[in-house]
């Protein structure tokens, strides 16, 4: 079983993290000269799939169990832009996971750690074959934490 921090679960002290290194290509500057917005979601993506392989949970996993997990909400905080040929470091952690599956990300430079961009997503898991929202996470996410699953009331 996971052992869970006290109070409230955070990037910093997630069980649950994935981290890739990339080095910004050409194809992801804009016109001026640095990494285009849109593009971080792109590099989010990569931090969640280290993250859900790490966890036993991947998109072909959710799939084989019954489940999808649409994204239904993103944000996206910049505070410094990233360039040409830098080393970024992604990271994801999943912060919630009770009634949905809410994952935290941070893009930093590999070398000096400074911080790039901030996010946040949130995913909710649909029956397959009903095509129906669930309102508590399904007993797989908590068994691929490590987590009981909690009891009706």
């Amino acid at each position: 079983m996971t052992e869970l921090p006290q109070g409230k679960i955070t990037p910093a002290n997630s069980p649950w993290s994935g981290e890739v290194e990339l080095q910004v290509q050409f194809y992801d500057i804009d016109p001026m000269e640095v990494v285009w917005h849109g593009r971080y979601i792109e590099y989010f993506e990569a931090a969640r799939c280290a993250l859900l392989d790490k966890i036993g949970y991947n998109y072909d996993e959710m799939k084989e169990s019954g489940y999808m997990w649409p994204i239904i909400d993103l944000q996206v905080r910049y505070s410094n832009p990233a360039t040409f040929r830098q080393r970024i470091k992604v990271r994801a952690a999943i912060v919630e996971w009770e009634n949905r599956l809410k994952m935290e990300y941070l893009v930093t430079d590999a070398v000096s750690g400074q911080r790039l961009t901030r996010g946040v997503t949130s995913q909710v898991a649909v029956q397959m074959d009903k095509r129906e929202m669930c309102f508590l996470s399904p007993p797989v996410l908590w068994q691929k934490l490590g987590l009981p699953y909690p009891e009706p009331t």
